[in-house]
């Protein structure tokens, strides 16, 4: 696996950017959203990058205020919430944002670092319900300690994959960006590496976890999300259905019209970013 494959659990603090790194963030971090100044940004990145030397960084990121330890070299979220959070996934969040509410349910499935979930957690409160779900080992570590610096007793983790069955699968790994890695296959000159990991359904997930209707989904298993969630829609009575979904968008790796499935279930298309679908059910 690349480097920076294994997570520093030294006290939050420890990693904190100091010299030319705060100053090279600061001025990343601070970055418009012009054409020019997003440019310099992704040049003053490289350079970060470099002089990091594989390092993680403990920070506070602004657009989500959760305090978080960032491994940018093997993960591109997390590249992405170091150097530049104002670029990262603005449509999402602006999305997420519009379903929030106290005491509000949240599956969060392909949670990577734990970003979407604290997004949540430290706006709906203590009330919400929200399962953060991942299953690369590496990154699930990862989230957990993020999610241990924050004050979020509303998220419980889970490190499982989700399909359309019980029991394991072999989950592949992308060393050059863990988020990914799918139980589809990925394609890596040289190999990137797999762990067979436990899988749950996502009615399963809802049940046991005591969903007995989910405010906002959020789908995001590089390719796989049509195991996930054919069955959900053909199978799940309506009450189980989510009010609101963030769907990642693979249709070359889907064997299911999602869309077209979603369509027939009543639910619109709000909008359409580079990476993601979303949806409310009418």
């Amino acid at each position: 696996m690349s480097r920076a494959s294994k997570n520093d659990f030294s006290p939050f603090g420890a990693h904190r950017p100091r010299g030319l790194i705060r100053r090279l963030l600061d001025y990343t971090c601070n970055a418009g959203t012009h054409w020019l100044a997003q440019r310099s940004a992704l040049v003053a990145r490289g350079f970060g990058l470099r002089r990091l030397r594989a390092a993680p960084v403990d920070v506070t990121v602004e657009p989500i205020a959760a305090r978080m330890r960032l491994y940018p070299f093997n993960d591109a979220c997390e590249k992405r919430l170091l150097f530049t959070p104002q670029y990262a996934d603005r449509d999402e969040r602006a999305f997420v944002a519009a379903q929030i509410r106290s005491e509000m349910t949240f599956m969060d499935i392909g949670a990577g670092c734990g970003a979407t979930s604290l997004f949540v957690a430290l706006r709906a409160g203590p009330g919400a319900k929200i399962l953060a779900v991942e299953p690369q080992p590496t990154l699930y570590e990862r989230m957990v300690f993020n999610l241990r610096q924050n004050d979020a007793p509303s998220i419980k983790a889970l490190n499982c994959a989700v399909a359309d069955s019980e029991g394991d699968a072999v989950l592949f790994f992308n060393p050059y960006d863990l988020s990914e890695s799918s139980i589809r296959m990925v394609s890596v000159e040289g190999g990137g590496g797999q762990a067979r990991v436990a899988v749950k359904s996502l009615a399963t997930l809802a049940r046991d976890e005591g969903f007995g209707s989910i405010d906002l989904l959020k789908l995001d298993i590089e390719g796989a999300e049509d195991l996930a969630l054919e069955p959900f829609l053909t199978q799940e009575p309506q009450d189980l259905w989510p009010r609101a979904l963030i769907l990642a968008f693979s249709p070359g790796k889907w064997d299911a019209d999602l869309r077209g499935l979603l369509d027939s279930r009543g639910y619109r298309r709000i909008a359409r970013s580079r990476s993601y679908l979303f949806y409310q059910r009418d």
